[in-house]
């Protein structure tokens, strides 16, 4: 298996990057467009356990627009084979003493790279 090819790497990596700019702008049609659409999706954020695409529709559509900005620290991606990809990353928010931590799993579906589980917590620093 390919670890980190690089036209894999800098498809993914041009995946999360639209990721992180419709997150911190609020872009929720690109958001709901990232991830896989199936019953089968994950997202387990600081707050809430999310099970199913329609559940995380639901919630982009509730969560306030703002506050969102934040500033990566720590990031890596690695991809396994031309199908599947993980994201890692740290990022601070102003006026928020904790380090928050996310990590995605992305799979390509249909010749598109989708995240199809995804967490996000904080620790003290």
């Amino acid at each position: 298996m390919l670890i980190n090819e690089p036209s894999t790497y800098a498809a993914v990596e041009q995946a999360f990057d639209t990721y992180e700019r419709a997150l911190t702008t609020n872009d929720v049609a690109t958001l709901d467009a990232l991830f896989w659409q199936s019953p089968h999706t994950i997202r387990y954020g600081a707050t809430e356990n999310l099970r199913g695409y329609d559940e995380i529709r639901d919630f982009r559509a509730r969560r306030p627009s703002q506050g969102l900005m934040r500033t990566v620290v720590e990031r890596s991606i690695t991809t396994f084979g031309d199908d599947f990809a993980t994201t890692h990353i740290a990022f601070t928010r102003e006026g928020e003493p904790r380090v928050g931590r996310q990590s995605q799993s992305w799979a390509r579906i249909d010749g598109n790279w989708k995240v199809v589980s995804a967490h996000v917590s904080w620790m003290d620093a």
